[in-house]
């Protein structure tokens, strides 16, 4: 038994580097995080539960390291953070109370329709046009901080996705934006993990190795984004963005033709 666990340890830490280095630029982490725990044996529940510990711990490192760089915009972040915070919690309780399937057909559609308008928009996101929030632009981020915080609860792949794609709408350029979004996921990380703790659905055998490999994956995707700048987070964005489309449609088809 021992033998097992430390070959499932082993794999656990080389995904969770994985997936913490793209997670820390553009989201989607859990692409590779939630299968690998899922092949342990773990219940769904508790591997979801697992996983947000571990992002917990790379979204902080990743945060930190944007901060530092001061590409997080700490002013705007600070005031959405307690709706991202709150979504998240609510999104988790209501996921423990309904099954979450009815939204995957709106998440594909959504993550076609972000794809196609950053495809289309060449120069889009290449630099920061970003002043000030006029209140038709405030009412938008109240609203997608909380709806999105909401989605990482309730659902969660592609949240980093949709947050980036929400701050480039405001006039920030990639870098800036996955740093702001990665802020907010770090808050509705934390609110989902503390609620799943409460429904006892953590693993922390597992998630803290996993959580230690995710903080160095972070840190090295974070500093890798920073360094390369605006044009190599929108092409991982891009190519994140169409993996998740298509394991939204594998997991919808999935569902259809086996319900």
């Amino acid at each position: 038994m021992e033998e097992i666990h430390f070959g499932l340890l082993a794999f656990l830490i080389a995904a969770g580097f994985a997936a913490a280095f793209i997670d820390a630029v553009v989201g989607g982490g859990g692409l590779i995080s939630i299968p690998a725990l899922l092949f342990t044996g773990l219940s769904p529940a508790v591997a979801l539960g697992t996983n947000k510990l571990a992002a917990t711990m790379g979204a902080l490192t990743s945060t930190i390291s944007f901060l530092r760089s001061g590409k997080i915009h700490t002013k705007l972040v600070l005031k959405l953070l307690p709706l991202s915070v709150i979504g998240s919690a609510i999104g988790v309780y209501i996921v423990q109370l309904i099954p979450s399937e009815f939204l995957k057909p709106l998440i594909l559609v959504l993550l076609i329709l972000v794809t196609v308008y950053t495809l289309l928009k060449r120069d889009w996101g290449m630099e920061s046009t970003f002043r000030q929030l006029s209140f038709k632009m405030a009412l938008f981020i109240i609203s997608a901080a909380f709806v999105i915080g909401f989605y990482d609860g309730f659902l969660g792949a592609g949240t980093g996705s949709f947050l980036l794609f929400a701050f480039l709408l405001l006039g920030f350029d990639f870098v800036q934006a996955a740093g702001n979004a990665k802020a907010l996921n770090f808050g509705s990380n934390l609110a989902a993990l503390l609620t799943f703790i409460g429904f006892d659905s953590v693993n922390f055998f597992y998630g803290i190795p996993m959580g230690l490999a995710m903080v160095l994956g972070a840190l090295a995707g974070s500093r890798v984004a920073i360094k390369s700048g605006a044009s190599y987070v929108k092409v991982l964005f891009i190519m994140i963005t169409v993996l998740l489309i298509g394991k939204s449609f594998w997991d919808y088809m999935q569902t259809r033709l086996f319900s």
